[in-house]
């Protein structure tokens, strides 16, 4: 049957089409080929979504070799729900892209950019997918080196230092990470996870295994922005062409905290994790100071692309926050976040391209005026700002209540009263963008300023419109969260 070799098509596809996109001669065709692979990427991870959703699993093994020999792709509930967010994400800015990089990317450059976006595609749909460590990090590092060139392709100068600021850090953690395997290996001679789960529940106390977790967590750390960590993603997300923050916003940091899931819950188990090593202790305080501080740097930006990539660094704290947290509920509110963050920052950077591509800036003082001028794009900015704020109705809001109930539940109320004050903070610095482009003329002498182009407004429309959809009908997002958080709470396989 087909539906055994989705797995596997799932990463082998975009990776393939990665090096055929560049050999195709016309721009305009190697961008449709690279958004009609998404799509077919989009409808596997649909397909594999139905096919899991009640508890099963998919196996694949590679050439033959059965596990834990051979690498085995490994399809449960919570990788597919990761995959539904990452080919979905795609599936919406591959289009988008093909109209945005036209005044963001040098014509000569248009391949090179679809061609590293589906490696960057790639390499995540693997991360997510993938039953085996080192395969993990190398498909980590196919989506890193995409990104990078990725980030450099921006037309600020600066975009080479953030690039070069994101590759020297990522190493750094992609060095972690592969040390944590290596360590691993040798203490349990097998790469596969489901076996890694076996053999490590068995150890016992080994200071080998505790140096192997530390280093996957400080790795992991770098790669998914935990704050001290952050430093690489503010000039990352400001200074990329506005597709790429969008897709990488929306998706990378995502998968990484998707990783360091599988590797505390599933491998490691919930009991080394949360009892031996206490690591809550340590993700609670750091999710707090994400929370907090990124939020307050927020209000003190002159640019809105930073100004959302700052606002990125709290909400990976609210993430982190609900994993501290150990229970079930906070677990659900972690994974319901991936979910929702992503629609809420890929449509603010969407609409943020639309406005670059139209005024060539993204600065605040900048879209004074853009209420009146582009009245379409600007109504999606405050629906992507309400549901980032976390109004009722959005997103936003389904996810704050999952982690305040949480909170409650722990009897941890000073964490509930923080999100509550950074949910206020995040309207002072949305307030500041929406009071320019509504409350001022345009100032003399600005460039005219008309709607953006539809090729740009119906994506950016159809993710900031999911974040209405999607806070009122929540069927899918919490159904799909709540299975995967029973299942890793469930400890190791």
């Amino acid at each position: 049957m087909i539906i055994e070799h989705l797995p596997a098509l799932q990463v082998v596809l975009p990776l393939l089409a990665a090096p055929i996109c560049f050999l195709i001669p016309n721009n305009r065709l190697a961008g449709l080929f690279s958004v009609l692979v998404t799509w077919v990427a989009f409808v596997i991870s649909i397909a594999l979504v139905m096919a899991t959703q009640d508890g099963n699993e998919l196996h694949y093994s590679f050439g033959g070799w059965e596990p834990p020999w051979g690498i085995e792709y490994t399809i449960d509930t919570l990788n597919s729900y990761v995959l539904l967010i990452v080919s979905g994400i795609a599936a919406v800015v591959f289009p988008y892209s093909m109209t945005s990089i036209k005044k963001e990317i040098p014509q000569s450059h248009h391949r090179l950019f679809f061609t590293s976006m589906l490696l960057c595609f790639a390499g995540l749909l693997g991360m997510t997918t993938t039953g085996d460590a080192f395969n993990l990090f190398v498909l980590l590092e196919i989506s890193s080196l995409s990104s990078y060139t990725l980030i450099s392709l921006g037309r600020d100068r600066r975009a080479l230092t953030a690039s070069f600021q994101y590759l020297i850090m990522g190493t750094i953690g992609a060095t972690f990470i592969l040390i944590g395997v290596g360590l691993l290996y040798a203490l349990t001679g097998t790469l596969n996870m489901a076996d890694l789960a076996m053999r490590i529940s068995s150890i016992g106390e080994s200071r080998t295994l505790q140096a192997a977790f530390t280093f996957l967590l400080v790795g992991f750390g770098l790669k998914l922005a935990m704050f001290p960590l952050h430093l690489w993603l503010p000039n990352a997300y400001a200074y990329a062409p506005s597709a790429v923050s969008a897709f990488i916003g929306a998706t990378a940091t995502k998968v990484a905290i998707y990783a360091l899931l599988r590797f505390l819950f599933t491998i490691f188990g919930v009991e080394f994790s949360f009892e031996a090593m206490q690591v809550h202790w340590l993700l609670m305080p750091l999710a707090v100071m994400s929370i907090m501080f990124a939020s307050i740097v927020a209000v003190f930006q002159d640019g809105i692309k930073k100004l959302l990539a700052y606002s990125s660094v709290a909400q990976i704290g609210y993430m982190l926050l609900g994993i501290s947290l150990a229970n079930a509920t906070g677990l659900t509110a972690t994974l319901l976040h991936l979910f929702n963050h992503a629609l809420m920052k890929g449509g603010l950077f969407l609409i943020l391209g639309a406005i670059a591509y139209t005024i060539s800036s993204t600065r605040i003082d900048d879209v004074r005026g853009l209420g009146k001028a582009m009245p379409l794009t600007m109504a999606a900015f405050v629906v992507g700002a309400l549901s980032l704020i976390g109004v009722p109705l959005t997103v936003g809001f389904i996810s704050k209540w999952y982690l305040i109930l949480a909170t409650l539940e722990k009897g941890y109320w000073p964490l509930t009263v923080i999100i509550l004050i950074s949910s206020l903070i995040a309207v002072v610095y949305m307030w500041r963008v929406i009071e320019k482009a509504y409350f001022h003329p345009r100032p003399e002498g600005s460039p005219t300023a008309s709607e953006a182009p539809m090729s740009l407004l119906l994506p950016a429309w159809l993710l900031i419109s999911a974040n209405v959809y999607f806070g009122i009908n929540t069927d899918l997002s919490i159904g799909l969260a709540s299975s995967a958080a029973s299942m890793l709470m469930g400890g190791p396989n």
